[in-house]
């Protein structure tokens, strides 16, 4: 389409009147009637009890717990490291989750992949009442010597950090999944190996996927961030917002450039990695490495052997050694889901898996809820852009995959970032998540009342979702035609395009 002309998105038979794509590509509400089909009672206006203030003893001026008075003699709990993630919760002795949330992480290229693209998307998996928000950081330059505070510990910040957007537990500092300016993706996998994770605060694996994006300008830079801040720094304590107990899990990565991936493995400091550059794959939160290893921690085979986990007469096999009895399925049911799909993979390919609940790529269990999701599209030409979608809310299928686009001067999202406590956010005092605040923000809230539609109004729940399916549809054809140009996109038509769709996405549930 010639640029400097309008493009009408002509949205099903309702009272909406149809949104206007101008030079800009940039969505705008001319009109809406869903009021009447959104007028439900809000049910988000307060947490509920469970989420309000926990009963613990009060804390002393210094941060630490105040001991109870004298009673009945009690066993004191087990001794635990001064950092601990025990300890720092208020010396409860908590306890460790018996598996890893079951996120779902794919990347597939050509040949299988649409038009020679490299299409990433993840399905992020958390506690079930844990808010996501979308945050983007503008590249920046840093005094020498200066220090960079992660979600629990503080390390040495480099020069120059990359530009990046990232989706993100709003309570910390690093991200499940994201992307930066030069076309670098990486997301997060928690999960579980023979080898206890340390409850020690150090770095999160969500704090990797931050650092990592911020840091490398391809994919093996940002395995070697990752790599090389595990071996001085360590990763560890709480992954969860969670004042009762401590639970800690080892990380895995799927690190995604134009050109090539890695999938990359963990236990404590040790690693090993492969690299993807055809094909499809797919992680999740058990170990999928087998004896294909193209790089490893240098001391990695000497450190089995010494636990007794390897031999050295068999091949090695990552998976083997390091998970617990057979628990190393390698994520059959996201293959199989991807794999019944069909024909090239391109971004509605992905957000298709993403959303299918039956194979368990979609989780809503009682535990745990897809909470955000992304799907990024990466040409191998230089000169075309990447895209990021994002969805910002909860459950993919029901939510809408909204496009980003990295410009200079990217408009910000305020209606998606969550509120900011300061220093009074109770996960960065001493002991740590003592309450727990109201951290919804804006998007967030009007999805919890289209939610509700859909779950108690089967007519208008399946009314609202063909117009909103319908308008995540034609914003995939825009940027497919932005793909298709020849022509170098005009940054001024996408500065604000995430921003635009957040809004409009906000117009209809309003």
């Amino acid at each position: 389409m010639p640029r400097g002309t309008s493009r009408q998105l002509v949205l099903p038979a309702t009272s909406i009147k149809p949104y206007d794509v101008s030079p800009g590509w940039r969505l705008r509400l001319l009109g809406s009637g869903l009021q009447d089909l959104l007028r439900v009672q809000d049910t988000a206006a307060q947490p509920s009890p469970s989420l309000g203030r926990l009963e613990r003893p009060s804390p002393s001026p210094r941060g630490r717990a105040v001991p109870p008075r004298p009673g009945p003699a009690r066993r004191p709990p087990p001794a635990v490291a001064p950092s601990s993630c025990r300890l720092l919760l208020g010396g409860g002795v908590g306890g460790r989750m018996a598996a890893a949330p079951p996120s779902y992480c794919f990347v597939a290229f050509p040949p299988r992949s649409k038009d020679g693209l490299v299409v990433v998307g993840k399905n992020s998996a958390r506690p079930r009442d844990e808010v996501q928000e979308v945050v983007y950081f503008a590249a920046a330059a840093h005094d020498p010597g200066s220090k960079v505070e992660c979600t629990y510990i503080e390390i040495e910040q480099v020069p120059k950090t990359h530009a990046v957007v990232l989706s993100r537990p709003s309570w910390l500092w690093g991200a499940e999944m994201g992307a930066n300016e030069h076309g670098v993706c990486v997301a997060n996998e928690a999960v579980v190996t023979r080898e206890p994770a340390s409850e020690s605060e150090a770095l999160l694996g969500m704090d990797l996927v931050r650092l990592a994006l911020e840091r490398g300008a391809t994919a093996k830079e940002a395995l070697d961030v990752i790599v090389a801040l595990l071996e001085e720094h360590g990763q560890g304590g709480n992954y969860y917002e969670d004042g009762n107990s401590c639970h800690t899990f080892q990380s895995a990565f799927l690190i995604v450039d134009r050109k090539e991936a890695w999938i990359l493995e963990t236990s404590g400091k040790y690693w090993a990695a492969e690299k993807i550059t055809e094909g499809v794959k797919c992680i999740c939160n058990q170990l999928s490495l087998t004896t294909k290893i193209d790089a490893e921690h240098p001391e990695l085979r000497n450190y089995v052997r010494s636990q007794g986990w390897w031999n050295g007469n068999t091949d090695f096999n990552f998976s083997e050694v390091f998970s617990l009895a057979d628990d190393h399925l390698a994520c059959s049911s996201g293959r199989e889901s991807l794999e019944k799909q069909g024909g090239d993979i391109s971004a509605q390919t992905m957000i298709d898996v993403l959303r299918d609940k039956d194979s368990g790529v979609c989780v809503d269990s009682e535990s745990f809820l897809t909470t955000a999701s992304i799907v990024s599209v990466l040409p191998q030409d230089p000169s075309s852009p990447c895209i990021h979608y994002f969805t910002g809310t909860p459950d993919p299928s029901r939510s809408i995959f909204k496009p980003f686009i990295f410009v200079d001067d990217v408009k910000l999202v305020p209606k998606v970032q969550s509120p900011s406590f300061g220093d009074d956010d109770p996960a960065k005092k001493i002991p740590r998540f003592q309450e727990k605040p109201d951290r919804r923000h804006e998007l967030y809230k009007a999805h919890e009342r289209a939610r509700s539609v859909l779950e108690n109004d089967q007519d208008k729940g399946q009314k609202l979702m063909r117009i909103m399916l319908d308008l995540e549809k034609q914003g995939l054809e825009a940027m497919e035609d932005i793909l298709t140009r020849t022509e170098v996109l005009d940054a001024a038509e996408v500065v604000d395009l995430f921003y635009d769709c957040v809004d409009t996405e906000l117009k209809f549930f309003k």
